[in-house]
């Protein structure tokens, strides 16, 4: 506690959401089913209260500006911890950095769930139902969005999006004058995870790899075949497209390899 880090998740999981409702459409038609007007429904972010106050203060059908229906608005109402997702707290895994020199030693993340609440506003019913028919297909009942929680390290993670419950209400108040407001209210969960801070002391990239054999299992028993892999190139980094080299040595000089020192020596008798 007490070090400075943010990673921004839940501002990204607030995009990734309004993202899947960003470019829905309404159609009108003819007689004769032809198109004759496509119109794309906004989508905001706030909540629901201010919007219907706005409606309501514009809501005579004199007004020369009016506020533009249908229309989604969402935001988010909630984040809990997810006890079901639990993992271990203190294990870790190791990811190469943006430079893709260093390693960046992570925590495995914790999980939590963020609860949104989508508005659908309409004049009519047949936009709001053809809102609805556009969006409801693709939760059954979760929708999985892939988000980019970790830039530094490019760690991706497939997030669920739960619908939960789905409102209706339709408003008849008011005389003739007054406009009629249909509303849809989705609720949903999105699954999301949080990280801690990155712990760049995880060393650097492994480029060398020894394996000594022995014949006996005496401690400091001399080795006899040593078997060493490098990258081919050696210089290749992690997103190169790289091989392997292999060497296989035999020794007969009954010497000992120190991996403190790195280097082979005559153990005293």
């Amino acid at each position: 506690m007490g070090e400075y880090y943010y990673h921004g998740i839940i501002k990204k999981t607030v995009v990734a959401f309004g993202n899947l409702f960003n470019d829905i459409q309404i159609r009108k038609v003819n007689n004769e089913d032809n198109v004759i007007n496509v119109m794309k429904v906004g989508l905001g972010y706030g909540p629901i209260q201010k919007f219907l106050a706005r409606l309501n203060q514009q809501g005579e059908l004199d007004q020369p500006v009016q506020t533009t229906l249908p229309r989604m608005e969402f935001e988010m109402t909630g984040i809990s911890y997810d006890a079901t997702r639990k993992t271990k707290p203190t294990q870790t895994f190791k990811a190469t950095g943006a430079e893709g020199e260093t390693l960046r030693k992570v925590y495995l993340p914790v999980p939590y769930n963020i609860d949104f609440e989508l508005n659908i506003l309409s004049k009519l019913n047949e936009d709001s139902l053809q809102i609805i028919e556009q969006i409801l297909p693709y939760f059954q009942p979760a929708f999985t969005t892939t988000v980019d929680l970790l830039e530094e390290i490019g760690e991706k993670r497939d997030i669920p999006i739960v619908l939960n419950n789905i409102d209706f209400t339709e408003d008849y108040e008011g005389d003739f004058a007054n406009r009629l407001s249909v509303m849809f209210t989705l609720s949903f969960t999105a699954k999301t995870y949080l990280f801690g801070p990155l712990d760049s002391s995880g060393g650097g990239l492994i480029k060398k790899v020894q394996v000594d054999y022995h014949t006996s299992h005496k401690r400091n028993s001399p080795r006899d075949v040593r078997y060493t892999v490098v990258p081919d190139p050696i210089d290749a980094g992690p997103n190169d497209d790289f091989g392997f080299d292999g060497k296989t040595e035999i020794f007969y000089d009954s010497k000992v390899y120190s991996p403190t020192q790195n280097i082979d020596y005559t153990p005293d008798k």
